[in-house]
Parts: C-alpha cells; sequence; structure tokens
C-alpha cells in the first residue's frame, strides 16, 4: 500500500467549540468541508493549556513532564526533540518540513540564548537558514507569532524568515506601527483593534503561501509531512480589514455563563487572578500583567473581542482553504491525510475568564480534531476522549515507522477507519511558574470525555465535573458525597497517568 502524505495543520488558541459545523456564529466554510468529507473528535483534549509544552507534547508523543517541558519558558532540549515523529518520518524517507510557528523553544528570555526562536540567538542564524530543526529537514518559522503594544517586536537581524520578509521586503521602517495602528474606533475591548496591516502582509497569509511554496518544490518522488502552523488567533486580537468585519458584534454568540463564581472553586482559581507575577525583569512583568491577563470586560467589550477572534479564524480558514485547493489541483488531496486541531483553546469570556490561565475548562484544554483522508471514515463522529499527543504516533504507524517505546502517543489509525478511541482517559498537565500569577502550581488532569478530574498536586485540592449532566462545568462535584464513587474512579485514572515523570527539569529561561 502507498504510504500517505501528511499535512498537520495547526492553529493558536483556537477553542474546540469554534468551528460553523459546532454551532458557533464563525465563519469557516472550508474547515466544515473538511469535517463533512472527513471524521470529527469532540474530545480531543490538550496534554496542556499553554503553547510551548503542549507543542513539545505534540512533537515528542510524550506528556509535559516526560519530555521536560512542563511550562513556557523551558525550551525542549534538542536530543529530545530530535527522537519526535519529524525525525522519525526522515528516517524513512518522508520529506519533512515545519511552517510557522514552532515554539519549542523560548522567545522571550531573561539573557541570550542561542536558539534559532530566541529574540537574540535568532540574530546568529543566516537568512538562508532552513533547518534542519527538531527532525525536520525544512523549516520557516516565525520567531514571535504574536506582537503586542506593550512590547517592541523582534526585528531584523533578529527574528526569522517572517521577520525578515516583513520588516526587510515588504514592511519596512512602517510596519510595525502600520500593525497598531487602527482601521476605526473602537469599544475599548482589552487588547482588541481593527488593524491597518494588509492582509497580504499577515502571517496567516505568509504561513499558507511559504506552504504552497514548499509544496510546489518538493522532491515529488517522496512521500511528505507538512506542519502548518498558524500563530492565530491568539491574542492579541488584532484581525486585519476585512476579516474584521465579516462578523457583526451584536449577532456572535456569547457564552451562557459570563460571570465570575470564584466562591465556588478551588483556591488556586482565585489567587491565580489576584496575586502578582514573580518576576525581577520590569519589561517582561509589565508584559505578564498585561498581555497575559484582561480586566472584566462589558458586554459590548467581549462582543468586539469575540468577532475580531472570529475573523482571526476565518482568515485561517480561507488559507486553509488555499492549501486544499492545491492539494485538489495536483491531484494528491485523496493520497493525503490531513489533520486539523489548536495547541489549546481560549477561555473568551467564560465565566468571567479570559485568554488562558490555570482554570482547566474545556473551554481552555478541549481542542477538538478534524481528520480527512483516505480510509477515514467520513462523517463520523467520535465522542471518546483522544489527545494530540497521538498525533506522533499515528503518523508513524500509517508510514510503518514507530516513536520510541517510551513515548505516551498512541496511533489512531484504526480509530480513523472505523474503529473507538483506543483511550479510557487522556491526560492534560501544567505545572505553573511563579513568574506567570504569583503562585506555583502543580496541576494535573485527567478526562474521559464524560467526566473531567483536575488535582492540584501540592496542596491536594481539586474539582470534578460530571460532563454528562453538567457540559458547562458550572458543578464542581470535588468532595460531594454524591460523587464519592466517581470522584474514586477518576482518581484512580489520574495516578495512573502512563510512562516516566522526570524527577528534575531544567529551570525556566523566559515566559514565553
Amino acid at each position: 500500500m502507498k504510504r500517505p502524505n501528511f499535512v498537520f495543520i495547526t492553529s493558536d488558541q483556537q477553542r474546540g467549540d469554534c468551528y460553523g459545523f459546532m454551532g458557533r456564529k464563525v465563519r469557516t466554510p472550508h474547515l466544515d468541508q473538511l469535517r463533512g468529507e472527513g471524521m470529527h473528535f469532540r474530545n480531543c483534549i490538550t496534554p496542556s493549556p499553554v503553547c510551548q509544552p503542549a507543542r513539545a507534547a505534540i512533537l515528542t508523543g510524550k506528556l509535559p513532564k516526560t519530555n521536560g517541558v512542563k511550562d513556557n519558558g523551558i525550551d525542549l532540549r534538542t536530543e529530545r526533540g530530535e527522537l519526535g515523529f519529524a525525525a522519525a518520518l526522515t528516517n524513512v524517507d518522508y520529506d519533512t518540513a515545519l511552517i510557522g510557528k514552532a515554539h519549542f523553544a523560548t522567545t522571550q528570555t531573561f539573557s541570550p540564548q542561542t536558539s534559532a526562536e530566541c529574540k537574540t540567538g535568532s540574530a546568529d542564524y543566516p537568512p538562508n537558514w532552513n533547518g534542519p530543526y527538531m527532525g525536520f529537514q525544512h523549516v520557516e518559522l516565525l520567531t514571535q507569532g504574536h506582537w503586542h503594544k506593550i512590547r517592541p517586536p523582534v526585528t531584523p537581524p533578529s527574528g526569522q524568515h517572517y521577520e525578515d520578509w516583513f520588516f526587510n521586503v515588504v514592511g519596512k521602517e512602517s510596519a510595525f506601527e502600520l500593525w497598531k495602528s487602527e482601521t476605526r474606533k473602537g469599544v475599548g475591548a482589552a487588547q482588541t483593534w481593527a488593524s491597518a496591516l494588509p492582509v497580504a502582509w499577515h502571517n496567516s497569509t505568509w504561513v499558507a503561501d511559504r506552504s504552497i511554496h514548499w509544496l510546489s518544490n518538493r522532491h515529488e518522488s517522496n512521500p511528505f509531512c507538512l506542519w502548518i502552523s498558524f500563530p492565530d488567533p491568539h491574542h492579541p486580537f488584532d484581525c486585519p480589514e476585512p476579516w474584521n468585519l465579516l462578523h457583526n458584534p451584536e449577532d456572535v454568540d456569547l457564552p451562557k455563563f459570563l460571570e465570575k463564581d470564584l466562591n465556588d472553586r478551588p483556591w488556586w482559581h482565585r489567587r491565580s487572578l489576584e496575586s502578582e507575577p514573580d518576576l525581577s525583569d520590569p519589561v517582561l512583568k509589565r508584559f505578564r500583567k498585561q498581555g497575559s491577563r484582561m480586566p472584566d470586560q462589558s458586554e459590548t467589550q467581549l462582543r468586539e473581542m469575540t468577532a475580531n477572534y472570529y475573523g482571526m479564524i476565518s482568515l485561517i480558514d480561507h488559507n486553509v482553504g488555499r492549501v486544499i485547493a492545491y492539494l485538489r489541483e495536483k491531484d494528491i488531496l485523496d493520497e493525503t491525510i490531513i489533520i486539523y486541531t489548536s495547541d489549546h483553546g481560549d477561555h473568551m469570556g467564560e465565566r468571567g475568564l479570559y485568554l488562558k490561565g490555570p482554570m482547566l475548562y474545556d473551554s481552555l484544554i478541549n481542542v477538538g480534531m478534524i481528520v480527512r483522508g483516505p480510509a477515514v471514515a467520513a462523517g463520523r463522529s467520535e465522542d471518546a476522549p483522544i489527545t494530540t499527543l497521538d498525533v506522533g504516533a499515528t503518523l508513524c504507524d500509517y508510514a510503518g515507522t514507530s516513536l520510541p517505546t517510551e513515548a505516551q502517543s498512541v496511533s489512531l489509525k484504526s480509530c480513523f477507519e472505523g474503529a473507538g478511541s483506543p483511550h479510557d482517559a487522556v491526560y492534560s498537565e501544567w505545572d505553573v511558574a511563579p513568574s506567570r500569577c504569583g503562585v506555583r502550581l502543580d496541576l494535573r488532569t485527567v478526562h474521559t470525555g464524560t467526566a473531567k478530574l483536575t488535582i492540584e498536586l501540592q496542596s491536594g485540592d481539586g474539582e470534578l465535573y460530571d460532563l454528562q449532566s453538567d457540559r458547562n462545568e458550572m458543578k464542581n462535584l470535588w468532595n460531594d458525597p454524591v460523587a464519592a464513587e466517581l470522584q474514586n474512579h477518576m482518581t484512580n485514572l489520574l495516578w495512573s497517568r502512563p510512562g516516566i515523570e522526570l524527577n528534575e527539569f531544567d529551570e525556566p529561561i523566559g515566559v514565553a
């Protein structure tokens, strides 16, 4: 049997329910079609609710406390990254590439580092450097996928391929100011504006352009694996026109529950929102306080924010459509397995919460997954849990190779072809440094699709939700006598986390 090609597409910070086919009022025609021609996993759980740990886990097939990247700011060791799925596929003659946001290493570092993704170390890489990197033969990267008005961008000679193209070729000196400027007055939603950046210069456009270019110039005799990594819809919500006009703020759908209910939640919810980030660097501390958190928003402001978030997703959808059209035009679409998912979600106003933080609701950790390809059970939905950790083992299975035996990634090949999920439960974990929210937390979640348990391992406190009767996670059943049997079952599952757990970890070298 001919080995398939792989196109693995990720967005950044896209909730698992933010698709048109999920009933949300966001326009995603190409992703809706991909789902119609393929399979949808409703309960695909990220291994970690923040970028670096989630992405390192996808690449290595190992949970954060097994691969060593337990929080943002800790780089994935090269020798561990080179044991991931990219290297495994390269070793069996796949052409491998990653285009867009990698985030296996820290950009915002406390001191200069030598990594290709570091804001300072990247200056030592020549403009024609294209890898190899973390097992990929070819890379074209953005070192800073999300600019913020409160800190300067990474600019040449620092940065990588997008920064060089943007600042040296198309944008020039005025580019950053153009991105910051607004085409119309908003209502004051936090980190939200109608950006004047031309769509042709936007990173979503660039990622698709470069992906199509790589596809058109590869060695056609070999099968290929291309990871297309869009940096949006991660905040700030800076959608460019006309995409920020696509969704009327008055028409977007908002969460059912918009008020904070911190008195009914575990202690760390309030502490993480009200404590000062523990950082000595004043620039990074300001970013943590103002860039990683949001003040309470009015309904009008939340509507504007949501409309911009939807616009960013629709722009990604448009560019996904361009890639699929190229595959169809070259008559290789039906020889290609396409997987679409995200690294983590966004609270987006649910329970008065925004962005991401150590409140591991499904809005943050359930990213969903769409799959299309040869022998994939088209039109099928799966509610049993899977995890993005499984991508690596799945691609390797189709390619006739495997990850190292210590990987916790499990192949979904038989599931794609009609069998059920291979998992009874899946895991997410985050060892939160005090630099984020002023308190160190050690969180572990187990998710079965029908129930979810999170324990803060230092204090032993937790939260438990019956997702069959309480999909919105409004009633914490932790230590509730009526849920004693469920809590015992879920606790046993949580302590049955598969694989080794490291005893020592590298110290953070930055914040993200």
